[in-house]
């Protein structure tokens, strides 16, 4: 009797162990959706939502749900967590050649999944422990591109040589039952090992320590035998019938086409959202509206000019308070003044008349003291607009704040007699030869043909 129910006792323990691990991993999920840290790119998402589902339909879990995301991060990094999530950050795609490799990296993520890696390793606490860090992420923030470096680090440093193994062996036999080549699993560590061996030499150079994407790519060369076999042996299963390779040409280079570099501008890509850098402040105006930024003020307005909002700012004087600066310098009858308190701000509103014709008229301090007019040709039916842009108007974080212009990859073909060193003379980035190299397989040495289509940042 007592076997029996010592039995079943670890049973129960290990169902419930395993759903914690799994509640765990849709945790962080709902997390990072929270918090912004998509890569927003419908197209790109549904683009390997398609290329996972179909390796997770040759898996060994054809009915579980899996779920594939791309994270606004420059690091180039992928990871699995409990729950078959899988990550991959967009910095990781700038470094792949083609949809093969692609579904290398999810497929390796995959058989972690399907390894039940994760159980075996009972990541549940640390995994708690990683969500905790990701309190207060932004999309575009130094916070995501370490949040999902820790994660992946925290994730997979404890699987050890054997599980990585395992991990890259189903990885193989999936994308082999699901029509890809095999060797492109093999490519990839090749790309991270490039990537491995400019952080040595950039480490050498400024002394800070080598950034490493996996723990089995981390520890094992590129000709890695053990590596070799596992991977490759999957070109030598049974299969049914012949599996047509799913790519379509040049599909993958259409989704990576314009694939956001370094820094990211998603915190900004907000077409409804104005952000002033310098000031670190941002407001929010109606859809359609645009804004017009001079060295005086700055002013949204809509469309069809019918109502706008102006803002000026002075220099803050401790002894005034927002509503004392608005009454000082306000002209006509104020009416419905009332305190703003926003994100942490002072200010004050009211309504300014002056021969028949209404504003809309407030005052917050932050680093300056911020003064907005608001106006409309129907004031009735135009307040609410007015009021909602300075009720919208809030600090920066620092995780919103980009300096210079966004950067992007690009495609082009290469032009006769060009080789990668006079192409990267006119790329605005740092170690602009040695990046160009990395995101087209050529480090350190090598040059592409004339009329290939390599990858360019711009």
């Amino acid at each position: 009797m007592y076997l029996l129910r010592h039995t079943f006792l670890s049973l129960a323990l290990l169902l419930a162990s395993a759903a914690v691990v799994a509640d765990v991993g849709q945790e962080m999920y709902d997390k990072f959706k929270s918090e912004g840290a998509f890569y927003d790119d419908p197209e790109l998402q549904a683009y390997i939502d398609r290329i996972g589902q179909r390796l997770v339909a040759n898996s060994d879990m054809p009915d579980r749900t899996f779920t594939f995301s791309v994270l606004d991060s420059p690091d180039i990094n992928a990871f699995a967590t409990p729950g078959g999530f899988i990550y991959i950050n967009r910095g990781l795609l700038a470094y792949l050649d083609d949809e093969a490799e692609l579904a290398g990296v999810l497929s390796h993520e995959i058989g972690h999944v399907t390894g039940r890696h994760h159980s075996r390793r009972k990541t549940a606490g640390v995994t708690s422990q990683v969500i905790a860090t990701t309190v207060g992420i932004l999309t575009g923030s130094r916070d995501i591109m370490d949040a999902s470096t820790m994660v992946g680090a925290e994730l997979i440093s404890g699987y050890g040589r054997d599980m990585e193994l395992e991990a890259d062996g189903l990885g193989a036999e999936y994308m082999n039952q699901s029509g890809y080549d095999v060797d492109a699993l093999l490519e990839v560590i090749g790309v991270l090992k490039d990537q491995e061996q400019f952080q040595r030499v950039k480490a050498k150079q400024t002394g800070k320590r080598v950034k490493t994407y996996h723990g089995l790519y981390a520890t094992h060369p590129r000709n890695d035998k053990r590596l070799q076999t596992v991977v490759r042996a999957a070109n030598e299963l049974p299969l049914d019938e012949y599996v047509e390779n799913p790519e379509i040409p040049g599909e993958f280079r259409q989704h990576v086409n314009g694939l956001v570099w370094g820094a990211s501008i998603q915190g900004q890509a907000d077409p409804d959202r104005y952000y002033h850098n310098k000031l670190a402040f941002t407001f929010k105006h109606p859809p359609g509206w645009t804004v017009d930024a001079g060295s005086r003020a700055i002013a949204t307005s809509a469309p069809d000019n019918s109502a706008s909002v102006t803002i000026t700012l002075k220099r803050r004087d401790g002894s005034t308070t927002p509503q004392s600066v608005l009454e000082g310098g306000a002209g006509g009858n104020l009416s419905q003044g009332r305190e703003l308190e926003q994100y942490g701000l002072n200010g004050y509103t009211a309504l300014a008349s002056s021969g028949g014709a209404s504003k809309r008229l407030a005052v917050i301090d932050y680093n300056y003291t911020y003064l907005f007019e608001g106006a409309a040709t129907d004031f009735a039916s135009g307040d609410a607009a007015l009021l909602s842009v300075i009720e919208s108007f809030r600090p920066m974080q620092d995780q919103e704040k980009r300096s210079g212009k966004p950067m992007y990859v690009r495609y082009l073909q290469v032009p006769r007699g060009a080789t990668l060193a006079s192409l990267a003379s006119s790329l605005r980035i740092p170690d602009a030869e040695a990046q160009l190299r990395l995101i087209n397989g050529f480090y350190p040495r090598g040059e592409p043909r004339t009329g290939d289509w390599i990858k360019i940042i711009q």
